[in-house]
């Protein structure tokens, strides 16, 4: 892992959240789930955040709910929202837009749900504007994207993930690698 020396208030940042990566890490590892607010807040530090983008997968079926918070006007009295809707507001209200995609079903039941293509495809067409590219995942397929924009692009690239579920080849190719269990107050206990 090469450390990043050139560390300055006026660089453009630019984060990619890999949501379900980060959700059933902190779920697996603690069984608790992520501060999102707080992680975004330490990723930039002093540094000019330009956007935070976080991809989801919409599941189906989501059986429990959660009364609805007051002054929402666009949804009728009474209404209830899903836990997985309760949880896309919070991320938003987190500050990250969302990118969201509904999970795929296939014959045969198998199901497919993943943003790889998407993340990489905004993080190079946003690269000409960031000096700074931050991959939140631990996902390893995500080697290529991290060589292409450092080598390709000359960005500063830093992956921040659980070291214990992030691959090490990932950790290694980053300009700098972040550990989010080292962040204080990082995982929400249930």
């Amino acid at each position: 892992m090469a450390t990043t020396d050139h560390y300055s208030n006026q660089q453009r940042v630019g984060i990619f959240i890999d949501v379900q990566n980060l959700y059933h890490s902190a779920k697996n590892l603690y069984r608790g789930r992520v501060n999102y607010r707080e992680l975004v807040r330490h990723l930039v530090g002093d540094r000019q955040l330009i956007r935070t983008l976080g991809y989801v997968v919409r599941s189906e079926g989501i059986i429990d709910t959660l009364p609805l918070k007051a002054n929402r006007p666009d949804v009728p009295e009474g209404a209830h929202l899903s836990s997985e809707a309760a949880f896309f507001e919070a991320l938003e209200k987190a500050g990250i837009e969302l990118r969201l995609k509904d999970i795929q079903v296939y014959a045969g039941g198998s199901k497919k749900a993943d943003w790889d293509v998407g993340m990489a495809v905004d993080a190079i067409r946003m690269a000409s504007f960031l000096d700074v590219i931050i991959l939140v995942t631990g996902d390893g397929d995500f080697i290529p994207l991290v060589d292409y924009l450092k080598w390709g692009m000359g960005r500063l690239v830093e992956v921040a993930a659980f070291r214990r579920s992030a691959s090490s080849k990932l950790q290694e190719a980053a300009d700098r690698f972040i550990n989010v269990e080292e962040i204080p107050k990082i995982i929400i206990r249930k």
